[in-house]
């Protein structure tokens, strides 16, 4: 469903690459996870995944479709909760889900079904006609929630969903991305709760320093790094020991 084949993005004023020569493949079904430190090049994967920046070089493909080449093509298949919170304060919660299901082209008994579904589900129904200006933090995350997933794109790239939800929310958030994966579709979202990614996630990437450092299952990563000097006795201990020795490398 998503592949990345030996991308690289060095910014202009740095000498140092913030995403090294990194291929990854993620499947239909899977729930995907993206994890490492700050400043690994999680995001800016991402925004190379979105089409928001131009790799130096490599290519990426969402369903056999380059980004590059045919981007809107590619973009209607994904749906996309930036890890910002950069959205127009003056419209409504409703006014900007049907901009967004207009850019999607989204039908008004799909988009109406839709709003009520994740309106109720975040719990978002009685603010959704105030501008966006008086949400708070958890408020606002819900409405990008809601606007990435009303299209029920086939692809969801998610940058830290969980960030500002409430509990509640986030269960409904995880059964929600295990639901869309159960029928054939993929997810793919970055994360910093390691537990979050360890219980949910069929597969996961840890990216450090820009390299793709270790991929799998967290019981083959569990298979691949308990036995030696790593310790993998769990997912954390495994990010810590890898993400450690490679700053130890630099």
């Amino acid at each position: 469903m998503l592949k990345l084949e030996n991308i690289s993005k060095t910014y202009a004023k740095s000498k140092t690459k913030a995403v090294d020569d990194f291929s990854l493949s993620v499947n239909r079904g899977e729930i995907f996870g993206f994890i490492g430190p700050n400043g690994a090049g999680k995001t800016t994967t991402i925004k190379m995944i979105m089409g928001i920046l131009r790799p130096d070089s490599g290519t990426i493909t969402i369903d056999g479709i380059d980004i590059s080449k045919k981007p809107v093509t590619a973009k209607k298949k994904i749906g996309y909760v930036p890890d910002n919170q950069d959205i127009y304060d003056r419209l409504t919660g409703k006014e900007y889900l049907n901009f967004i299901a207009d850019v999607y082209r989204v039908d008004k008994a799909t988009r109406a079904a839709q709003m009520e579904k994740y309106l109720t589900m975040f719990h978002l129904k009685d603010a959704v006609d105030e501008q966006i200006r008086t949400y708070s933090h958890g408020m606002r995350q819900k409405l990008m929630l809601t606007a990435a997933l009303i299209p029920d794109p086939e692809l969801w790239v998610l940058d830290e969903p969980m960030v500002g939800l409430d509990p509640k929310s986030a269960h409904e958030l995880k059964k929600e991305m295990r639901r869309h994966c159960d029928a054939g579709n993929t997810v793919f979202f970055s994360t910093h709760v390691l537990e979050v990614a360890e219980k949910l996630c069929d597969r996961i990437a840890i990216i450090d320093n820009g390299k793709l450092i270790a991929v799998g299952s967290v019981e083959e990563l569990k298979q691949s790094y308990s036995a030696g000097s790593l310790g993998g006795e769990s997912l954390e201990s495994i990010f810590l020991s890898l993400t450690e020795d490679e700053e130890d490398a630099q």
